[in-house]
């Protein structure tokens, strides 16, 4: 069975541990190094990464490991985001998933 892996900053260190997850609590110089470390796991399924420990790492570069990695790939939006981007994140799923740009009027 595969295994989910949760990707976050130090201050949610005990969150997602205790139900039951592997989970890697890295300050955001270490993140990129776990993501590699967590997308070489044979039994990962499934990755979850804190959005707030990618700004540091190239869009690019998780663009080609999201493509070359045969799980799910997840970022999980911070807590202190405003709605707004939490749309723009949306929008962006919606873009890549259908080639598309698509404008929504909330």
């Amino acid at each position: 069975m595969k295994k989910i892996v949760f990707i976050t900053l130090k201050d949610a260190e005990y969150g997602f541990s205790l139900a039951g997850v592997t989970q890697y609590a890295v300050a955001v110089r270490e993140a990129e190094d776990t993501l590699k470390k967590a997308l070489a796991e044979p039994d990962a399924g499934v990755i979850v990464i804190d959005e707030r420990l990618i700004k540091g790492i190239s869009e690019e570069k998780m663009k080609n490991w999201e493509e070359k990695w045969y799980g799910v790939f997840l970022i999980l939006p911070a807590p202190e985001k405003p709605v707004v981007e939490i749309e723009d994140y949306a929008l962006r799923l919606i873009r890549r998933a259908i080639g598309y740009h698509v404008r929504l009027k909330l």
